[in-house]
């Protein structure tokens, strides 16, 4: 794996003690000791949230850092309360161990001042072996895990979690899922993450189950593949133009979310297209709104048929997106960033004040 001219062991001295020491900003918090042991940013405890959203982020390349700093900016103007990325968090192919320096140069650098917990999730981009981007290492991803326990900043506990916040009669619940071992490039090896193996079927029931008991006012389910898409790669069940197999198709992406998440959520977020696009809830959808945030590093075009009714969509350009959560709204701000100057331009405000279920 390239690291791009960075030693591959300086990751300490890069973040001053793998995260714990992580320089916290002015709207930073201090980090406390959680139970597992690590030194984490604490969760919110609060119903009026800020969520800065940001996929397929982790090249360590000018652009990355270009959107990081546009974001940090408007955390500082905004406040910002949490954060999420939605996959692709190490490319090419993801880390070779919790101690990997790809961790402080395409994560920990580029975001320092955002100081809050990043909400993370697996791409395929993550867990890669020979073929980048194939999504056919997942044991790759056990070291994005291991790594919460190493960083100030980043949560991911699990593979697959929820996070309520406030923790008791919580506004609004996220669950991260890992989708790549239904939709990856190549077919998977290891029994273990089959598309029918132990793994899926777990989460599938973890998620069921989960879901089923929030008592949060707003439910966000986020992985790095989508459900629906207006770029290039396509709707889930025909990812690529390609409608067969049991991988790259994502046709059991789309069965998970169809049968597990939609009706049950307001919105699944994603990154994988490197695109940003605020789709409406769908009448075959049951009130489930997809969206896309992938573009915080790489863009990548739009769909030569896109399919999807959009309120606004962006495919030529970096950005990001914030949204700001309470009892009664879910408001997602899009912002467009020019690489060369770190300046962000806010491009749409969408407003959604309708619950599932109420």
């Amino acid at each position: 794996m390239q690291s791009q001219g960075i030693s591959r062991r300086a990751m300490l001295a890069a973040t001053g003690g793998v995260g714990a020491a992580v320089a916290l900003g002015t709207f930073g918090r201090q980090a406390v000791a959680a139970e597992d042991g690590a030194n984490k940013l604490p969760l919110p405890d609060k119903r009026e949230l800020n969520v800065l959203i940001t996929g397929d982020a982790g090249t360590g390349t000018p652009a990355q850092f270009a959107v990081a700093a546009a974001a940090r900016k408007l955390c500082e103007q905004r406040g910002v309360d949490l954060a999420i990325g939605l996959g692709d968090n190490i490319y090419e192919n993801g880390p070779e161990d919790v101690l990997d320096d790809e961790f402080a140069t395409k994560f920990e650098e580029p975001n320092q001042g955002i100081d809050v917990p990043w909400l993370m999730v697996l791409g395929n981009h993550d867990t890669s072996g020979i073929i980048p981007g194939s999504g056919g290492r997942p044991s790759r991803g056990d070291h994005e895990v291991a790594y919460h326990q190493h960083s100030a900043r980043w949560y991911m506990p699990d593979r697959y979690y929820s996070v309520a916040v406030p923790r008791r009669a919580p506004v609004a619940e996220f669950f991260a899922l890992d989708t790549t071992p239904l939709s990856s490039y190549v077919l998977q090896t290891d029994p273990e993450y089959y598309w029918n193996g132990p793994f899926v079927q777990k989460q599938r029931a973890w998620l069921a189950e989960s879901l089923a008991a929030s008592r949060a006012r707003w439910k966000f389910v986020f992985a790095h593949h989508p459900l629906r898409n207006n770029g290039t790669h396509g709707n889930a069940g025909a990812y690529e133009g390609i409608t067969c197999g049991d991988y790259m198709s994502g046709k059991h992406v789309k069965k998970l979310y169809e049968e597990v998440v939609c009706g049950k959520a307001e919105f699944i977020l994603s990154g994988h297209d490197h695109t940003l696009q605020i789709l409406d809830t769908g009448a075959d959808h049951q009130g489930t709104q997809q969206i896309v945030c992938g573009a915080a590093a790489k863009t990548k075009g739009r769909s030569d048929r896109p399919e999807n009714k959009e309120f606004w969509a962006a495919y030529d350009t970096l950005g990001f997106m914030m949204l700001s959560i309470s009892a009664d709204r879910v408001v997602t701000d899009a912002y467009t960033v020019d690489p060369e100057t770190s300046d962000c331009r806010h491009a749409y405000r969408h407003t959604r004040t309708d619950r599932i279920g109420a």
